[in-house]
C-alpha cells in the first residue's frame, strides 16, 4: 500500500517539499538582505508598496504614508503603510495607519496640519484627506502625531463623479486665499476644489494640457521661486505612454489664485519630470521646515510592476529630491537634486582627474560595490558613443550612455536572467540632451537594484530598476570610435540605512 501511495502521490510530495524548502530559504535571510532589496532607498519591510501618501511635516518628523497591500507581494486591497524620518534619509517604520471600512480600501491622497483647528478635531490635527476605491473622498485624523487614526464619521466627504477615475487629492492651505486647496484627478484632467474645513468642498476649476491620451494620476500643485517671482508647478502622473513606456510624470509651470491654475508652456508642450522607466505617482512634502520644495516617487512602472524579481517585498521609492526651477534656453524649467543629507551615507573610494578613455571599456581598479555614488564630469571628444558601466560584471551591467548623433543620455539595462525574465521591462530608454560641446555633468546613484542619474545639474533625470544579479559590482567608462576625457571623478560607497540584525 505504501508503495502504491508513493506511485500516486510521491512527485505531488516532493514537490511540495521543494517549494516548501524554497520558501523556507527565502524567509531564511535578513529582512532588508534580500537579494535586490534597496540599502538606501525606502521599502517597507515585506509584501507590496505603490504611491507614496500624505507626506508632511510635523514636529520634527517627516511622514511617509504609501500604497501598501500587507498580505500579498502583488497589489491587492489598499491600505497605508507608515513611515517617519528624521532627516529623509534614515526611516522608521510604523504600524499601518488606514485600513479598508465600510466605504472601502484606501486610495491615494495627502496629509495637512490643521494649525487653526478648521475641521474641528483639535488643534495641529493630522488630517489625512484620501480616496475610497469606490471613488468617494474621505478623511481620518490622528492626533497623536500619525501614531492613531480615527476615521471621520460623516465620510465619504465628496461623492464618486459621472467621470471615471476621480481620486488622489492633494490638499493644501492657500495663504493668499485663507483657505483650504485640493487639487484632484478626474479622468484625463486635473480638477480644483476649495474648502474652510477641510470637509465641504465647492468645485472651482479644472485644468488639462500636455499628455492626455492616459488617465491621470495624484497631481500636485506647489510654489516655487525664481528670479524673485513666484510661479506654480504642477504635476501629473500619467498611466500610460511616458517616454520609456508605460508610466510617467509630467509637469506644468505658470500661476495659480486659489482658483485656477495657468498654463504657461505653450501649447503642445509636454515636460517630463523623469525620462526613465521608474518614476511614477511621485509627490511632495506639506509643510517642510526649510521651505524647500522636496518630491519623492514610487520606483516602478505599472507596465510590470506585479512581476519583478524580489522575493518577501515588492515595491519602493526613488530618493527624496529637492525641487528647483531655472532659466534654460527653451524656457523655465523644472531640476531636481538628491537632499543633501546622503551625503551622510558616504564612505570616499576615490578622486581621479583627467582620465582618457579611448577603448570600449576601460575598467576604474579598486572601485566595487553595489551600493555607490558616482560624480562625474566628462568631457565630449570623438567618440561616437560614450559613457560609463555600473553593476558592472564581464557578462553583463547597466550601461549610461551618451549618443552624440542622437543627442541623448541613455540608459542601457543589462540583458540578465532576472531582467529578461520581466515582460515589457525596456531595454533601453533615454532624455534628450543637447551637450552643444559643454562638458557632461553626472550624479549618479547605484543600489542593489536601482540606477538615478542626475544630469547638468539636475535638469534632466533618468531614473531605472535594473536586476543585475550579485555579484557584478564594478565600475567603467567606454568610448566607442574615439576618445573622451573624464575631467573629474569621484566614488562613494554609500551605507545601509537598515540596522544590521540583532
Amino acid at each position: 500500500m505504501s508503495k502504491i501511495w508513493l506511485l500516486m502521490f510521491g512527485p505531488v510530495f516532493v514537490l511540495i517539499i521543494s517549494i516548501v524548502g524554497l520558501f523556507a530559504m527565502q524567509t531564511s535571510v535578513p529582512v532588508y538582505q534580500e537579494t535586490f532589496r534597496p540599502q538606501y532607498h525606502f521599502s517597507p519591510p515585506e509584501k507590496w508598496m505603490n504611491d507614496p501618501n500624505g507626506l508632511v511635516y510635523f514636529d520634527g518628523e517627516y511622514h511617509l504614508f504609501y500604497q501598501y497591500h500587507p498580505y500579498d507581494v502583488i497589489w491587492g486591497p489598499m491600505h497605508w503603510g507608515h513611515a517617519v524620518s528624521t532627516d529623509l534619509v534614515h526611516w522608521e517604520n510604523l504600524p499601518i495607519a488606514l485600513e479598508p471600512d465600510d466605504n472601502g480600501t484606501i486610495f491615494s491622497g495627502s496629509a495637512v496640519i490643521d494649525v487653526n483647528n478648521t475641521a474641528g478635531f483639535g488643534a495641529n490635527a493630522m488630517v489625512a484627506i484620501y480616496s475610497y476605491n469606490t471613488q468617494t473622498q474621505g478623511v481620518a485624523y490622528s492626533t497623536d502625531r500619525g501614531r492613531t487614526w480615527t476615521k471621520y464619521e460623516g465620510n465619504p466627504i465628496m461623492p464618486a463623479l459621472a467621470t471615471p477615475d476621480f481620486r488622489d487629492p492633494k490638499v493644501f492651505w492657500h495663504e493668499e486665499s485663507g483657505q483650504w486647496v485640493m487639487v484632484i484627478a478626474a479622468g484625463r484632467e486635473a480638477q480644483f476644489y476649495t474648502s474652510p474645513n477641510l470637509l465641504d468642498w465647492t468645485f472651482a476649476s479644472s485644468f488639462a494640457a500636455g499628455h492626455i491620451v492616459a488617465t491621470w494620476e495624484v497631481p500636485d500643485i506647489f510654489p516655487l521661486d525664481i528670479d524673485g517671482e513666484t510661479k506654480w508647478v504642477l504635476l501629473v502622473s500619467v498611466g500610460a505612454y511616458a517616454p520609456a513606456g508605460g508610466s510617467g510624470i509630467q509637469y506644468f509651470i505658470g500661476d495659480f489664485d486659489g482658483q485656477t491654475f495657468t498654463n504657461d508652456n505653450p501649447t503642445g508642450t509636454t515636460l517630463w519630470l523623469d525620462y526613465g522607466a521608474d518614476n511614477y505617482a511621485g509627490t511632495t512634502w506639506n509643510d517642510e521646515p526649510d521651505g524647500e520644495r522636496i518630491y519623492i516617487g514610487w520606483l516602478n512602472n505599472w507596465t510590470y510592476a506585479n512581476n519583478i524579481p524580489t522575493s518577501t517585498w515588492r515595491g519602493a521609492t526613488t530618493l527624496p529630491r529637492t525641487l528647483r526651477l531655472v532659466n534654460t534656453a527653451e524656457g523655465v524649467r523644472l531640476a531636481q537634486a538628491p537632499v543633501a543629507a546622503l551625503e551622510s551615507l558616504r564612505t570616499p573610494l576615490g578622486t581621479w582627474d583627467d582620465l582618457t578613455i579611448s577603448s570600449t571599456e576601460q575598467v576604474i581598479d579598486g572601485v566595487t560595490g553595489r551600493t555607490l555614488e558616482i560624480i562625474a564630469e566628462i568631457e565630449p571628444g570623438e567618440a561616437e558613443r560614450w559613457g560609463l558601466k555600473v553593476q558592472r560584471s564581464d557578462e553583463t551591467g547597466t550601461r549610461i550612455v551618451y549618443s552624440p548623433a542622437r543627442s541623448s543620455l541613455l540608459i542601457g539595462r543589462g540583458d540578465t536572467t532576472s531582467a529578461g525574465a520581466i515582460n515589457r521591462f525596456s531595454p533601453a530608454f533615454g532624455a534628450p540632451l543637447d551637450l552643444n560641446g559643454e562638458t557632461l555633468r553626472l550624479h549618479i546613484f547605484v543600489d542593489e537594484s536601482s540606477v538615478e542619474v542626475f544630469a547638468q545639474d539636475g535638469l534632466v533625470a533618468l531614473t531605472a530598476q535594473t536586476f543585475v544579479e550579485p555579484p557584478a559590482d564594478g565600475l567603467s567608462f567606454f568610448a566607442d570610435n574615439g576618445e573622451i576625457t573624464v575631467k573629474h571623478l569621484e566614488v562613494y560607497a554609500l551605507d545601509s540605512i537598515w540596522s544590521a540584525p540583532e
